[in-house]
């Protein structure tokens, strides 16, 4: 297979590098859904636009089988700072393609291309390129606008390069491989004052400092040992003065997990919490608390079949140890059909720097194994007898 796709590389190198250097943020993705439905429509497929906001499907059909299998991939970009000094470094300064989604797209597009020409392929394809990966759910928003019902894909598969893993490695696993994620947004009210004066007012800021203590001990002393989570303030901010004392301090956090019953332990547990917290010191405490990614959740057969083709791409297949505490809206396909989402090696020497961090690049040396991968997943899901099993 490595040969058959050899040509295509150059072109992937150079997309991928100008959608780096022109990334779009979350439902902004215009260009880039632009730019892919015109790849798509110049291979062939049949494009559908506009879903989710800026969500593009392209549809290839092979034979007389209407069986369809669905690939995702994700576009949108970070509202980071990009640092380096690249020669296709983002041009537009807080916006940075900080988590290879510029990868994902280019590994998709070729995908499809190679596909395309393919005339040994029997059964549909719909390639899915999503918007707002990024915290907004734009998985979400193609589910509610009908995706499935369009494109009635018996199984969907994603992948997401992995800069822990070296290059040439994938991994996935059964079950849970990515986080539930769950937002906190508490207010610690009191009426302010002198801070010479504390007897005369709730102290709002002792009062927060002491929720912040208790909220840590909730995975601790809440949550099954067996069972993993993280709950974790990242944000804690009032007062402007040194000598008064503020009428409200603002707290948020993050709460990952893996299964909905945890998820239920924990949120009552931070209102417990908050509401004894307020008791105690004579303040007001409001919680708002938002669940806004499920955990991503592999079928086993699909995970197996993942490995597979990761075996056939050239790659070596790993079944990952334990999940990521990371989280992936990829979730909401996986709600609605079963599927597997794989970890793609792409740690090289020449750029180190993890997910997420201004200095973040796409190894472009992961493009083969990812083009490879995606062709394989399609072939031996369509191969597959009852690519319909549930978890």
């Amino acid at each position: 297979m490595t040969a058959m796709i050899d040509d295509l590389l150059p072109d992937l190198i150079a997309l991928r590098r100008d959608l780096h250097a022109h990334p779009e943020l979350a439902f902004e993705e215009r260009r880039t859904s632009g730019m892919v439905a015109a790849a798509l429509r110049e291979a062939g497929l049949e494009v559908h636009e506009g879903i989710g906001g800026t969500g593009v499907v392209g549809v290839l059909r092979r034979g007389r089988s209407d069986r369809m299998i669905g690939l995702r991939a994700d576009m949108d970009a970070l509202p980071i700072l990009e640092q380096g000094d690249r020669a296709h470094i983002s041009r537009f300064p807080g916006r940075h393609h900080a988590c290879g989604h510029d990868g994902h797209t280019a590994m998709l597009l070729g995908a499809a291309r190679h596909l395309a020409r393919d005339e040994s392929l029997e059964g549909c394809v719909a390639f899915i390129f999503q918007p707002a990966e990024e915290g907004r759910g734009g998985a979400r928003e193609m589910v509610r606008e009908g995706l499935f019902e369009r494109f009635p894909c018996e199984a969907v598969f994603a992948v997401h390069n992995w800069p822990d893993l070296p290059l040439g490695v994938a991994s996935t696993r059964p079950g849970p491989i990515m986080a539930a994620a769950d937002r906190f947004d508490i207010v610690v009210r009191g009426r302010g004052g002198h801070a010479a004066q504390p007897h005369n007012t709730p102290d709002v800021v002792l009062a927060a400092s002491e929720l912040v203590a208790q909220l840590h001990t909730i995975v601790a002393r809440r949550v099954p040992p067996a069972e993993n989570a993280v709950l974790s303030v990242t944000r804690i901010s009032g007062g402007q003065s040194h000598n008064v004392l503020p009428a409200a301090v603002e707290l948020t956090g993050t709460v990952r997990s893996f299964n909905v019953a945890v998820q239920d332990t924990i949120e009552k547990a931070v209102r417990d919490v908050a509401a004894g917290v307020a008791r105690a010191s004579g303040s007001t405490i409001d919680v708002e608390y938002t669940r806004y990614y499920p955990a991503t959740t592999n079928s086993a057969a699909h995970a197996q079949l993942a490995l597979e083709a990761a075996r056939c791409a050239g790659l070596e297949a790993q079944t990952a140890a334990a999940p990521a505490f990371t989280s992936e809206d990829f979730a909401f396909m996986l709600q609605e059909r079963p599927g597997a989402y794989l970890w793609l090696g792409q740690r090289g020497a020449a750029n180190p720097a993890p997910l997420h961090h201004p200095s973040y690049d796409f190894n472009d040396d992961a493009l083969a194994f990812g083009v490879r991968w995606f062709v394989a997943v399609a072939r031996l899901a369509l191969l597959c007898t009852d690519s319909s099993s549930k978890r």
